[in-house]
């Protein structure tokens, strides 16, 4: 069955890195658009990127647009999310999903309703 593991969250230091895998089975990765998003309590699941498969187009929310990088290894089925500069308001579950199609829909790629399988999260805090 469809699968996706997030790992690599943790605590780092404002200004500092981290960078977040997106294990993947069940499916063939290289078919498939995969998206990043995150969520603090309270708040709805906030889109952040995604990438596409075959050329690799990749689309950033504004405000980790320079800061954060996705990629991906479709060898490996693995997709990761390099975070950089990292700021306290960058502190929340993580989550990655499976696009429906091979492309990054520019118009729905942020929003959690376009997306039908996730991964169980991986907590990232900000703080000093």
């Amino acid at each position: 069955q469809v699968q996706l593991a997030e790992s690599g969250g943790g605590l780092a230091q404002p200004g500092g890195a981290l960078r977040l895998s997106c294990t993947t089975s069940g499916f063939t990765l290289g078919y498939y658009a995969i998206a990043w998003f995150r969520q603090v309590p309270g708040k709805e699941r906030e889109g952040l990127s995604c990438i596409s498969s075959g050329d690799g187009t990749t689309y950033y929310r504004d405000s980790v647009k320079g800061r954060f990088t996705v990629s991906r290894d479709n060898v490996n089925n693995t997709v990761y999310l390099q975070m950089n500069s990292l700021k306290p308001e960058d502190t929340a579950v993580y989550y990655c999903a499976l696009d429906r199609t091979t492309y990054c829909s520019p118009t729905y790629y942020l929003r959690p309703d376009w997306y039908s399988y996730w991964g169980q999260g991986t907590q990232v805090t900000v703080s000093s």
